[in-house]
């Protein structure tokens, strides 16, 4: 059987606890611990590693850098920036020659139904020490390549500076000039030859779920089978005013992608 594991984004800047990340989403640390443990525990039978990275630039559309108010000061972080707020100029790009950009992309998410601009504090940031992977997972990782003497697959995304790239698989508003923001095969064929693909990682409300339902739509319906997500390794950003009600909205998710075929459980329950 080829069975494989995909993590998405399971870098030290989304993680609590000891890791301290610049965006820390409570219960990472714990999450990662767990994956750590399937890892080792299920090393012989993985077939093969894939591990998402979002990897950023300070200057970036979601950062507060690339934003000013009309008094010229940027957004603090979690603000959320909406196409009617750029619109009427409560919120514009600092460099002028961004502006266009700035508003054909919150209308894009808008007309898109995807979330709204939130500004993060900045984080995984390339070449910082948010960006690597979280201690304790990476010594399973490499446990297990050196094992089984096999390459981890790494995808990075989030590279260009004007759009999110939630999920691994496109990013929230494609650049046609940048083919990296566009679809990627290799992810879907990574899980078309596999027969069970274990999913965790981090954030349950936003590139878990994006990464998971971006290719839960590629795949022909009768492949989320394959698919198995561990409940107990992914936790949800969590709410603050103004934005979503992020954990509902990763609960959902799972619950939604379950109706359509895919296995869900907890990491200590799971075994090939």
């Amino acid at each position: 059987m080829k069975f494989r594991l995909l993590v998405i984004d399971p870098q030290r800047d989304f993680c609590d606890g000891p890791c301290a990340g610049s965006l820390a989403v409570p219960g990472a640390h714990a999450d990662m611990v767990r994956l750590a443990a399937l890892v080792n525990r299920l090393a012989p039978d993985i077939d093969r590693i894939q591990i998402t990275l979002d990897s950023h630039q300070l200057y970036h559309v979601a950062n507060p850098v690339w934003w000013i108010d009309a008094d010229g000061n940027p957004p603090p972080p979690f603000t959320v920036i909406s196409a009617a707020g750029v619109e009427a100029g409560q919120w514009r790009a600092r460099n002028p020659e961004s502006q266009g950009h700035a508003l054909f992309y919150v209308r894009e998410l808008a007309r898109k139904g995807n979330y709204p601009l939130t500004v993060w504090p900045p984080h995984c940031l390339i070449g910082t020490p948010g960006h690597a992977v979280h201690p304790e997972l990476m010594a399973a990782l490499l446990g297990w390549a050196g094992r089984t003497a096999s390459p981890l697959s790494f995808i990075t995304k989030g590279g260009n500076p004007g759009t999110e790239h939630y999920s691994a698989f496109r990013a929230e508003v494609e650049d046609p000039g940048d083919p990296a923001t566009g679809p990627n095969p290799a992810m879907l064929r990574f899980i078309e030859e596999a027969d069970l693909v274990a999913i965790a990682g981090e954030a349950k409300s936003h590139c878990v779920r994006a990464t998971v339902t971006d290719l839960a739509d590629a795949l022909a319906p009768g492949l989320l089978r394959k698919l198995v997500f561990l409940d107990d390794c992914s936790s949800p950003v969590p709410a603050f005013p103004g934005g979503p009600d992020f954990p509902a909205i990763g609960a959902q998710f799972v619950r939604d992608l379950a109706a359509r075929g895919m296995q869900v459980v907890d990491s200590p329950d799971f075994t090939v």
